[in-house]
């Protein structure tokens, strides 16, 4: 049953990784979950998502834990026409769960709460001047995200670290290297990072931990009546 609030993510829902995290500030019988990879198998997923040579990619995950990798401009044409099968649904707000950037989704009348163009600028307004590090899951996405994050007054600095493929181990050694580099607040900026992740690393680091996720999770539950 469609509720007027739905998330919606680029990997298969429900996402059981961040569901706790979800539950946490967005009520169960007031959202409805959407993946844009829902019932596509494997093979359907990369013939129509695998990214083409020099696209921009992005990673999510399948329903049995799978990373996929994926590219972001065929990603952005999929996720508009969930956006508007939504919208013909009666959904009234809509919140993408993945922080990649997107240059050209549009609602017609519904909220689309989009986390690249939210979360760039509440983390400027908290941090001010103090120098950012930025946990990223894969290599290829530094350029495009220096990109996402340029109105910081100071050049985040960035590590790799993948929420679905990374050991504690591997993601400890990422955030140590930005705090290394001078990084006085940590970003976890993918929205598979998911609490146990932040706990982790704040028990590690002497600076504040923040999950994108978290942030935008807040923030769309003052919308749902």
């Amino acid at each position: 049953m469609m509720t007027s609030f739905a998330t919606l993510t680029i990997g298969q829902a429900p996402r059981s990784d961040i569901m706790p995290l979800l539950s946490e500030y967005l009520p169960e019988e007031s959202v409805t979950h959407i993946g844009l990879l829902d019932g596509m198998t494997p093979q359907q997923i990369e013939q129509r998502y695998s990214p083409a040579e020099g696209e921009p990619q992005l990673v999510s995950r399948l329903l049995d834990g799978t990373q996929v990798t994926l590219g972001s401009h065929r990603v952005e044409q999929g996720l508009q026409e969930k956006i508007d099968w939504l919208e013909a649904l009666g959904c009234e707000t809509i919140l993408l769960l993945c922080t990649g950037i997107f240059h050209s989704l549009n609602a017609k009348t519904a909220m689309l709460l989009e986390p690249d163009r939210i979360i760039p600028p509440l983390i400027r307004a908290i941090v001010g001047t103090h120098q950012v590090g930025i946990v990223v899951p894969v290599e290829s996405q530094i350029a495009e995200q220096s990109l996402k994050w340029a109105k910081l007054p100071k050049a985040p600095c960035f590590a790799v670290a993948s929420p679905y493929l990374a050991d504690e181990a591997k993601l400890t050694e990422a955030a140590l290297a930005l705090e290394e580099q001078g990084a006085q607040v940590v970003v976890l900026d993918c929205i598979g990072y998911h609490r146990l992740h932040g706990d982790l690393l704040q028990s590690k680091l002497g600076i504040p931990v923040l999950l994108s996720n978290v942030l935008v999770a807040k923030l769309a539950a003052e919308l749902i009546v």
